[in-house]
């Protein structure tokens, strides 16, 4: 009989799905939502290569600049948390609504900015734009799509993701050389009226509304807690004068106050009938194992964006357009590999493509400790488009067979927490890498006679950066041995953790 139930169950859920994938127009849906993520990502690191003569044309300093980066990231670790709420209390289009109007709204107030201050408020409405977006983005697809063709979907979403903060350096470079700052944001302007057209005529309403109680407590206790942990790392992580260090007492302040503020909001999740956040995702076991591998390749992969173009910029002196040029290829390359990762996770499943990709990862990291200024710049390049093809295969398989093994119920919790994870893990990938750095910098120049010289100053530089890839190296070999652990979820066994095989 419980057989029969099952068997039942089973055959509703594929027969919803079927009548799903006939009802909605797929691909205007996708291309609404993949094209607003895309220039949203973009955003999230177009300025970066624009701070410097920032600083110059606004009269800010390198602590105040960092704002504009660390007030985006610090608006999306507050708010994505409580995205899985929100995806319960507005319907799709209300919250799709939403997100593009802020990105546009943000984006004109960023084209027009006469000021610092004025920027920094664009960059917040950017964020909020960004932060509703991914967490539905990620929802709709595990809707809209059965569970057997999730994969080739999914990989757009990584071509999405992992391409456009990549390429934010690249394209906003050729802009400053050209143009002034303000069109990084009058050419994105265009492309979210677009998405927000597409969208209003395309999306239909696909989120199921429980209107659960609001807990006021567990959203202050959210905020705390990941807004103190992502502020605190990369207020840490800063380099330069920016840098405020570990033994500043803001870090340490924010850092335990969001330690402290997460156990609680934790402890208080389990304990709820309706939690703003779904803790019991976690028992899900490929789930689990899925967001570690994702966490661990974003540390990897965001702490070799940011020291790979600093040492190519201070330790081999080329330029920032020439740097962002460096590694393009091998992002371009990564995101048109997604799709393609996609299909052969619905093929093949993840084990095999996520253990080869940290393998390769693995070997090519080893390979950076050993740079130095008279690393030729295609070694350079073709080590970049190895680990961004070995990223490929690791972050698509396992984010998608993590969601897959978990029961619709709880899609807008465990999407909330995966993209959480990824702000988080950004923060403290960076962070660590950068301390790392100054850390292996300060001891090399401790131990010489003459530390002011530029060959010793350039030759602790580099041992710090190889320091930082070792750290780099050895998040590979343990996500290697987390890979090992990894099992294809069945179709029809996503509701339960250990389901039986169809």
């Amino acid at each position: 009989m419980e057989g029969s139930m099952k068997a039942d169950s089973l055959g509703n859920r594929q027969e919803t799905q079927q009548e799903a994938q006939q009802q909605y127009k797929v691909f205007p849906i996708l291309f609404a939502m993949l094209l607003s993520g895309f220039i949203g990502l973009f955003g999230e690191t177009a300025l970066n290569v624009a701070l410097t003569p920032l600083m110059a044309m606004l009269e800010v300093g390198p602590t105040t600049i960092q704002w504009l980066t660390t007030g985006y990231l610090l608006v999306l670790g507050i708010l994505v948390p409580v995205s899985g709420m929100l995806l319960q209390w507005f319907s799709t289009r209300q919250l799709f609504t939403t997100s593009l109007i802020f990105s546009i709204i943000g984006t004109f107030v960023a084209a027009v900015a006469p000021s610092f201050e004025i920027l920094l408020l664009a960059r917040v409405l950017q964020a909020v734009g960004t932060a509703l977006l991914l967490p539905l983005m990620f929802n709709t697809i595990l809707v809209i799509f059965p569970i057997e063709k999730r994969g080739a979907a999914m990989g757009l979403i990584g071509l999405v993701i992992m391409f456009a903060p990549a390429s934010g350096p690249s394209i906003s470079g050729l802009i400053l050389a050209n143009l002034s700052w303000h069109w990084i944001f009058w050419i994105s302007l265009p492309f979210f009226v677009i998405s927000l057209v597409c969208g209003l005529l395309f999306l239909p309403n696909i989120s199921k509304l429980t209107k659960p109680k609001i807990d006021v407590l567990s959203i202050i206790l959210s905020t705390l807690g990941f807004g103190g942990i992502v502020y605190g790392f990369s207020s840490a992580g800063g380099h330069g004068e920016a840098g405020s260090g570990w033994t500043s007492p803001i870090v340490i302040g924010t850092l335990a106050i969001g330690v402290l503020s997460l156990l609680l909001f934790s402890i208080r999740q389990l304990k709820m009938k309706h939690p703003v956040m779904d803790l019991r995702a976690f028992k899900y076991p490929m789930f689990t194992l899925g967001l570690i591998l994702i966490f661990i390749s974003m540390m990897m992969m965001l702490s070799s964006m940011l020291i790979l173009p600093m040492y190519l910029q201070q330790g081999m002196a080329v330029t920032a357009l020439t740097a962002g040029l460096v590694l393009l290829p091998g992002s371009l390359l990564n995101g048109l590999l997604s799709p393609v990762m996609g299909r052969l996770f619905d093929k093949f499943g993840p084990k095999w493509l996520v253990i080869i990709g940290l393998a390769d990862v693995a070997v090519v990291l080893f390979m950076y400790t050993g740079i130095s200024p008279t690393t030729a710049l295609s070694t350079i390049i073709t080590l970049h488009i190895f680990m961004m093809v070995g990223i490929s295969m690791i972050m698509m398989p396992a984010q998608t067979n993590g969601l897959n093994q978990l029961p619709r119920e709880y899609y807008p919790h465990g999407t909330a927490i995966m993209n959480t994870l990824q702000q988080v893990s950004g923060a403290i990938g960076t962070a660590v890498a950068v301390s790392i750095l100054s850390a292996g910098q300060a001891s090399f120049l401790s131990g010489i006679a003459n530390p002011e010289s530029p060959e010793n100053q350039l030759a602790g530089f580099t041992s710090g950066v190889q320091g930082a890839f070792v750290f780099a190296a050895v998040l590979a070999v343990i996500g290697l041995i987390v890979s090992l652990f990894v099992k294809r979820v069945k179709v029809g066994a996503e509701a339960k953790p250990e389901g039986p095989m169809h």
